[in-house]
């Protein structure tokens, strides 16, 4: 029984939440793609700290573009970061034909340093956008008060955005309103929008994290918070992708921006390694997963019997949070702000391991 073919069977396109030379290089990433449904990558600051920290496999490209003349730790960085993005880009061309472009992306974040800069977000969204140059990658953009315009203009300008680090359905109805704004003004402007591609990335598991330390030991609302909000989001989307407004713009071609689950490995040992992977089961969504807990789907996930989405039961169960205590618009606040700071640590965590390299990738050239 292959698991993972009946999540994907039953509408859920399995992305992966990790990218690195090694599993390219390897055959490791190619394998997954052939024999486990995998249908995406995503890549973020952490992941990319993680794997040029982690490797040796970076040195030789990092002797040779400072030898070619390339100049600062964040250009190094974007040199070693995109060829990786468009290796993956490439392994995923057959999923990106096979589903007339819905689905085979690799997504690739702006620096986190720009979260809260619109201008700048945009500026450099452009110019990766330009450098990857594949019709099949994402350029990520996070859900942040400067990030919602630049969503904005990125669709209108014809770009396909991975929305990153959301996790209030307030803001996600500004993302979509961003969204299908884009897209109405491609419309005006008489530009096509049929291959136009765009994810929205729900973070899960950290608002559990948050939610269930506000809440007695025995209570059972622990660990379904952040199901039941992932779920009243997935209700936003039915109901604004079926709405007078989308059905105009998919006349014109147009494709709905698809929900996300993401940071979906479960953090508490006390609850199931595939909670959010059974509970978030539902047609046209993507969960993008780290390595152990796709490993742990392919074991033992079930498909059949998972619960369905229910947005109403999602709405009772967060009404019952509400009166425990659960602030859940502060808490989204909170690990929204917490989340591009993480990030933000992450990425110079890798920019100063670049240039610990620099010494060492040098000698071993001369």
């Amino acid at each position: 029984m292959n698991r993972l073919r009946a999540l994907h069977d039953a509408g859920v396109s399995i992305w992966l939440d990790t990218l690195s030379r090694e599993l390219l290089a390897t055959g490791a990433f190619a394998r997954l793609v052939a024999d486990a449904a995998v249908t995406g990558v995503t890549s973020n600051p952490t992941i990319f700290a993680k794997a040029i920290t982690g490797s040796d496999r970076y040195d030789g490209q990092i002797r040779d573009a400072v030898a070619a003349g390339v100049e600062g730790v964040q250009e190094l960085f974007f040199t070693l970061a995109l060829d990786d993005v468009r290796g993956a880009a490439d392994e995923l061309r057959g999923a990106f034909a096979d589903s007339g472009g819905r689905d085979g992306f690799v997504s690739f974040e702006c620096t986190p340093d720009l979260a809260d800069d619109t201008e700048a977000t945009i500026a450099q969204a452009l110019d990766l956008w330009a450098r990857l140059d594949r019709a099949n990658v994402m350029i990520k953009v996070p859900a942040t008060a400067a990030g919602v315009p630049a969503i904005e203009e990125l669709t209108a300008r014809g770009v396909n955005v991975n929305v990153t680090l959301l996790f209030s359905v307030a803001r996600y109805e500004q993302v979509i309103d961003a969204y299908l704004a884009g897209l109405e003004r491609r419309v005006a402007a008489g530009q096509p929008v049929d291959a136009i591609a765009s994810v929205a990335s729900f973070f899960v598991s950290r608002v559990d994290t948050t939610a269930d330390a506000l809440l007695p030991a025995d209570s059972d609302l622990r660990g379904r918070i952040a199901v039941a909000n992932a779920h009243r989001a997935y209700g936003r989307y039915a109901e604004r992708f079926g709405d007078e407004r989308w059905h105009a713009l998919a006349a014109a071609g147009a494709h709905p921006q698809r929900p996300l689950w993401a940071s979906t490995g479960t953090k508490n040992p006390a609850y199931s390694d595939v909670l959010y992977v059974e509970e978030l089961i539902a047609p046209g969504v993507i969960n993008t997963m780290p390595e152990a807990t796709l490993h742990a789907f392919a074991d033992h996930g079930e498909v059949s019997g998972a619960p369905p989405v229910d947005p109403a039961a999602a709405e009772q169960t967060l009404r019952r949070a509400l009166k425990a205590g659960v602030d859940l618009d502060a808490v989204t606040a909170a690990l929204e702000r917490e989340g591009v700071r993480s990030f933000c640590d992450a990425y110079d965590e890798l920019l100063a391991c670049i240039e610990g390299k620099l010494p060492r990738t040098a000698a071993r050239g001369a």
